[in-house]
């Protein structure tokens, strides 16, 4: 038997059911009693005639931080390109490819929330809305600073749980700079975050500015990639990865040494191989300060000794040297290979990068060998702007010493250099077996046949809570964010049943807590709604928190029903108490009205607003009075007089 406002599939729609207020006949005040009541039943019919219109529970919304850049900027007579003030956000939201007005017009969420955007529906995907942060000064980005760098990430982590992921506008010339700076210092990071910009404006009738706009929404909205990207050119790269490597065309970035995360084409493809996913328990947060004191040379034939020694005098405390080929130096050049090691005898952290856009270094040939003698650390394949802004995060870490810094620099912490080649699963024997009765030869098919296999596979072990199984599975190539049919992932699965111990395993084994099934739940509303409190507590501690756009319903829901204990678990997760249903009531309304006396207690306790009304002008008291509920009015009344 379904409850009220649940669908034949089990869906809570969150229509009004307000129950009505029993008539009475006698006269007098109870007749201002009735004559209320029948306002209530004829307003709460032409209510719900446009509460459920339109189906808003799995709209993602964006952030999108807009710091300057070409995208952005018009041209001025005397000074060329500038950033323009204040038009961006009025340009897109009269262009139909990036805002839908249409649709805008009769959301109800939108209509709460003017400043949100939303694009134009795209096929098999859910609506994606965003808002925009303009920046009070708006920069090109080669006069963007480390202090910049900062100001985005304290921007991302203020505004963390209350969006789904965040798109970066920035200038071309440092904005690979800027993203392997923030993958640093976005620790614990579980939310997809894109910087893009374009080499034409967007305001021209041709523009890159366009497509990597909307394809970078669509990405971040709808897709959970928990690192800092870059995208450019239909691909979207990690952001520690890539290089500029062009000033006019629009494919102007490439990372050489690792594919592309995703291609957006015909279809978006996401190589969830290589996606970096959370390997350790904790919550996210922003590592704010970053070393100053680096540097970079270039070695070129015949450089001065006095160049060298001068990029490595104090107070310079790291330095990363661009060599020749595999990481090579002249080895007659007993002056330059002094001077390196003096310095990093002095404490000075040397990191060796290449100066090809292909390879990495090695220890291959005799120059090489005598740079790690010196003190040098190999950089292997990563690029040089990596290495520098991950020696200004590694340097700024107090609680660090030397060796753990000189450890930290050569190990991979963010996927920016290869540290071991990724494991080649073998199809699975079943896979084949199927695959070959059902003469499914394409790639496409076997991958989808081999999804629905692991996934019916991993739900059976998380069910049966056979840990040993799931690391089989793991083993076998088996993905932990993969999802079934109704886009569950593991994680959902062993949330709902309550599996502390399955639940700790996926969160370190990369499950990501902000997974969003068909009907928008994540892993940790299955978990407040199937009151495990161990489960609720191990999700928010490893940064879950409620996303839902009518989580309202769902308390409100637990408040007319006594749940008491799913009440606490909402606030546990970072609920608001006193939100509102899709029919402007509290769960206070609803307490009052289904005579819950303990839950009014409760909310009263975490210090909602007694005397807040409804749409239709009751409080709580008004409602309980009608009702004739006297331990409610008493209360309520007692509480009110010493408030």
């Amino acid at each position: 038997m379904r409850s009220m406002g649940e669908g034949p599939d089990g869906k809570f729609r969150g229509f009004l059911n307000i129950v009505p207020f029993r008539r009475r006949t006698m006269n007098g005040d109870n007749q201002r009693v009735m004559e209320r009541t029948s306002s209530l039943l004829s307003i709460s019919s032409a209510l719900s005639e446009d509460v459920n219109f339109i189906e808003e529970d799995d709209l993602s919304v964006v952030l999108v931080i807009y710091t300057g850049g070409t995208i952005g900027m018009l041209r001025d007579e005397n000074k060329g390109l500038v950033p323009a003030k204040n038009r961006f956000k009025k340009t897109i939201q009269n262009n139909p490819t990036m805002h839908d007005a249409e649709f805008a017009a009769k959301s109800p969420v939108l209509k709460q929330n003017p400043e949100l955007l939303v694009l134009p529906y795209v096929d098999g995907m859910n609506r994606v809305g965003y808002e925009i942060l303009e920046y009070d000064v708006l920069l090109d980005s080669c006069n963007m600073s480390m202090d910049d760098w900062t100001h985005i990430a304290k921007d991302i982590y203020d505004n963390y749980q209350k969006y789904d992921g965040f798109v970066i506008l920035h200038g071309t010339d440092t904005l690979v700079y800027t993203a392997s700076a923030l993958s640093f210092m976005l620790e614990n990071l579980g939310k997809t975050v894109i910087l893009t910009g374009s080499q034409v404006p967007i305001f021209y009738p041709v523009s890159d500015g366009r497509d990597n706009f909307v394809s970078s929404l669509l990405l971040a909205g709808r897709y959970i990639i928990p690192e800092v990207t870059i995208f450019f050119g239909h691909k979207l790269f990690r952001g520690n990865r890539t290089t500029k490597i062009s000033s006019h065309t629009f494919n102007a970035f490439e990372s050489y040494n690792l594919p592309p995360i995703a291609t957006v084409g015909t279809t978006v493809d996401v190589n969830e191989r290589i996606v970096l996913m959370p390997s350790a328990l904790g919550n996210f947060k922003v590592h704010t300060s970053l070393n100053q004191n680096v540097g970079l040379i270039r070695i070129f034939p015949s450089i001065s000794t006095l160049v060298v020694k001068a990029a490595l005098y104090p107070p310079v405390e790291g330095v990363v040297i661009q060599s020749y080929g595999s990481g090579n130096m002249p080895s007659v050049r007993a002056d330059l290979l002094g001077e390196l090691q003096a310095a990093a005898s002095r404490g000075v952290i040397i990191v060796n990068c290449t100066q090809c856009s292909h390879g990495a270094v090695t220890d291959d040939y005799e120059t090489g060998k005598q740079l790690a003698k010196a003190g040098v650390i190999s950089g292997r394949d990563m690029t040089p702007e990596a290495a520098l802004t991950k020696l200004a995060y590694v340097l700024s870490k107090p609680e660090w010493d030397l060796d753990t810094k000189k450890a930290v620099m050569e190990n991979s912490i963010r996927g920016e250099l290869t540290s071991k080649m990724p494991t080649n699963y073998e199809e699975h024997g079943l896979v084949k077996a199927i695959a070959y009765s059902l003469r499914s030869t394409d790639n496409r098919e076997v991958k989808e046949i081999q999804k629905i296999i692991f996934n019916s596979l991993l739900s059976h072990a998380i069910i049966k809570q056979n840990l040993a199984g799931l690391q089989q599975l793991k083993e076998s190539g088996a993905d932990f964010n993969a999802t079934n049919s109704d886009l569950r992932t593991p994680l959902h699965i062993a949330a709902s049943i309550g599996s502390v111990h399955i639940v700790t395993y996926l969160l370190l084994n990369g499950s990501s807590v902000y997974k969003k099934d068909i009907y928008g739940h994540t892993p940790l509303l299955d978990a407040v709604r199937h009151e495990h409190e161990d489960v609720v507590e191990i999700l928010c501690a490893n940064g879950a928190h409620l996303q839902m756009q009518n989580l309202g319903d769902y308390i409100c829901r637990a408040a007319s029903y006594g749940q008491l204990k799913k009440l606490r678990l909402y606030n546990t997760a970072g609920a608001k108490l006193d939100c509102l249903n899709k029919n402007g009531r509290t769960p206070l309304h609803e307490a009052a009205q289904h005579n819950q006396l303990e839950v009014i207690r409760y909310l009263v306790e975490k210090g909602v607003d007694t005397l807040k009304k409804d749409p239709l002008g009751f409080t709580a008291y008004d409602i309980a009075e009608a009702l004739s509920y006297k331990e409610i009015t008493t209360f309520l009344t007692s509480f009110n007089s010493i408030a």
